[in-house]
This record gives structure tokens, sequence and C-alpha cells, in this order.
């Protein structure tokens, strides 16, 4: 069936690129594809009020098909092209004519929501840009790159729950680039498969450390150094971006710093294994998750009675 294809096999399949969707379609294929997919926490908890999971699971649709046509194609002059086809679609759903069911069901969201096309557009960006660049000489460019890849997922959210103030999102996109480091530094390994350093170069090139080395897999004092200080870089962002979750509604809040506590996590156990994620990636088990949860949530209760 069209409705349960992942977008990989969307994208070589006529009859879904050519048929058309409902409404009620299109929905029950974003749900599909949101509750369909891998990732280190669901996409909508149970936290967040029932009325806003169909529009998290449109937004987090488009996410996952730009993501996937980067990523999941295998070859880059064809992730270009369908990238680039993707953010044409994008500008006809904002000029009102949408044809695929993503759009099918992001348009009335977008329209509820007041969205603005930017934070969807900069993420097409993000996926384009990584086809092209593979290596970051500083920290300013891993950060820049965090604005288009990362921050806009944070401030989609904020839209979703009725903000769209400056002051928010600036704290969002702080936890937002932490969120994005901690990954990058959890997957060092997986990304080279990919052929993708974020480490910035001039850091490995400050401990005489190599790319040569890194794809080595060489696990010394030098690498402990620099994933020390790219662990305390994220660690940072996300300390900076905890006050947002006592500026939005509590349930709102509880979720946002579950997943910084998962991202800080994560940092945790880089440290823990003294820094090598050469021989070992590092996870949150299930428990580890629970426990978060739990301690999420009886902070969220004392300060709530406080």
């Amino acid at each position: 069936m069209t409705t349960t294809l992942m977008p990989r096999d969307f994208v070589g399949n006529p009859q879904a690129l050519g048929r058309s969707w409902s409404l009620t379609e299109a929905e029950q294929y974003t749900r599909w594809l949101a509750t369909h997919h891998y990732e280190n926490f669901h996409v909508v908890s149970f936290l967040l009020p029932k009325e806003l999971h169909q529009d998290f699971y449109n937004v987090y649709s488009y996410c996952r098909w730009a993501d996937d046509l980067g990523d999941e194609i295998g070859n880059v002059d064809e992730s270009l092209r369908l990238l680039s086809w993707w953010r044409t679609e994008l500008d006809l759903m904002y000029e009102g004519e949408v044809r695929h069911p993503v759009f099918v069901a992001l348009r009335g969201t977008a329209k509820k929501y007041g969205i603005p096309k930017q934070p969807f557009a900069d993420l097409v960006r993000a996926f384009i840009q990584d086809q092209t660049v593979t290596r970051y000489q500083t920290w300013d460019g891993v950060l820049d790159y965090c604005v288009y890849s990362a921050n806009p997922v944070g401030r989609l959210v904020l839209y979703l729950c009725g903000y769209s103030d400056a002051e928010r999102q600036c704290l969002s996109d702080a936890t937002c680039t932490a969120l994005q480091l901690a990954n990058f530094w959890q997957d060092v390994t997986v990304d080279q498969l990919k052929d993708r350093v974020y480490l910035p170069l001039n850091l490995l090139s400050r401990y005489e450390y190599t790319v040569d080395d890194l794809f080595a897999h060489r696990f010394d004092d030098r690498f402990r150094a620099i994933m020390r200080e790219a662990v305390e870089r994220a660690r940072e962002l996300f300390l900076a971006g905890l006050p947002l979750n006592r500026m939005v509604n509590r349930r709102l809040g509880v979720d946002l710093e579950l997943f910084s506590r998962g991202g800080m996590r994560i940092l945790d156990k880089i440290e823990q294994q003294d820094y090598d994620v050469l021989s070992r990636r590092p996870k949150i088990s299930k428990m580890e998750r629970a426990r978060l949860l739990i301690g999420t949530l009886a902070r969220a209760a004392f300060a709530r009675a406080a």
C-alpha cells in the first residue's frame, strides 16, 4: 500500500507519486510514518495534549522526508535532485498548491499555527549542505550548520505550542544545537560511514590528531582531550537552554527537559567510557530512559508544589 512506504521506497513508486491524496489519507500516512521510524525518543510523548498529536506527526513527517532524501538514497546527485524537488513542493504549499501527502497534511498545520516557511526551508538547506560539505574547519562552521540542521526543529515545536517570541526561540536554539552536538559525539563512527566529520578540524589540529587517525579509530590522550572539549561545549549549551523549560506550559516543559536530560545523559556516558566513542557507541538503555522520565516528572511536580 502506498500509505505505508518509507520515503526512499515512496520516491521509487510511480503509483504513490502520481496518486491524489485526501486529507484523511494524508494524515493517516504522516501518522504511520511518525510511528514507524526509529528515534532516540518517541515523536509524540504521552505528555503532549492529544489535540496536538496529528500536527506533530505532520511536521515530523516533513522533517523525516527531508532527512531521508539526504541520507537514505545512496547517490549524491539523486539526493540533491530530490531535495530540490522537496523544496519546490514546500514553495508550492505556501503558494496554495499541494500534491504530496506530507504537504496535504502539513498545509493545515502551518496555517493553523502561523508557521512561516523559513524553518522548513532551513532544514532542506542543511540536508543539501550534507551532500556537499563533509568537513568543518572551525567551531563556527559546525555551529552555523546546526542553525539550519537542528534549530528549526525546536522553533517548529514552539510554533505548534503557541510560542513565537525571540527569547524562547533563542533558548530553544541552544538546546537544539546541544542535542545535535551530543548526537554527533555519540555517532562519530556512524558518520564516518558517510565520510562525515563534525569535530572541527582545527580542534583536531590543536592536539596534533588527524582525520586519518580518526578514521583509523586511534584512541589515545589526543583524542580523549578532543572529546573532552567537544562534550563540554555541548554541555554548556544544554545548560544555557534549560531555562526554557520553565517558560512554556508544564507538559511541554517536561518534554523539553526530558530531551535535554537525555542529551546530557549521552554526554555523561561518553565521559564514563573515558571519551572512547571509537570502539563503542554510547547508548541510553530503556531503564535509563525510565529513570530520566521519573526524575523529570518529579522535578516538575516539586516545582509546581513550590
